[in-house]
């Protein structure tokens, strides 16, 4: 077994077959369903945009939500090895995708914005772990556009 190396896996079902599969743009759902083992199923879309449904997570709602989730697992982690007491983490990401006329599209960029609550240690250091917490974050080294933060202390 090598402990550098995890492998993750999904399964995917395509669940918008109204009957007529593809044979039209507008005729099809862009529904599915991800699963993985032991995990509640996760009912997905396209953005509304494109047809899917509001009510279901979309994949670019997704991505976001990843960097945004890994990047405060990072930063708890550096705020431990720090001595950084952290009592409540919030934040409100966002993310610029941009579509290009061939129908293509990706994103530009991503602006995480968190919020820590601290009870122990200093606000300012508090605040500059976030570039480390940046640089060991898996999926934000994994991405072609830049993640940028707008963090905010308080304690």
């Amino acid at each position: 077994m090598n402990l550098s190396e995890h492998r993750y896996g999904v399964s995917l079902e395509w669940t918008g077959n109204r009957g007529t599969g593809t044979q039209t743009y507008r005729g099809y759902g862009r529904d599915h369903v991800l699963r993985a083992p032991g995990l509640p199923d996760l009912p997905g879309t396209a953005d509304p945009t494109f047809h899917g449904d509001r009510d279901h997570w979309n994949p670019e709602q997704l991505l976001l939500s990843a960097l945004a989730q890994c990047h405060m697992l990072s930063y708890l982690h550096v705020a431990v090895k720090n001595g950084i007491s952290v009592i409540s983490y919030q934040d409100d990401a966002e993310g610029t995708l941009r579509l290009n006329r061939d129908g293509s599209g990706e994103f530009t960029s991503v602006l995480l914005r968190p919020e820590v609550h601290i009870s122990e240690g200093s606000p300012e250091q508090a605040t500059s772990l976030h570039e480390e917490a940046h640089r060991l974050c898996f999926i934000a080294r994994s991405v072609n556009f830049p993640v940028e933060h707008e963090a905010r202390t308080i304690g």
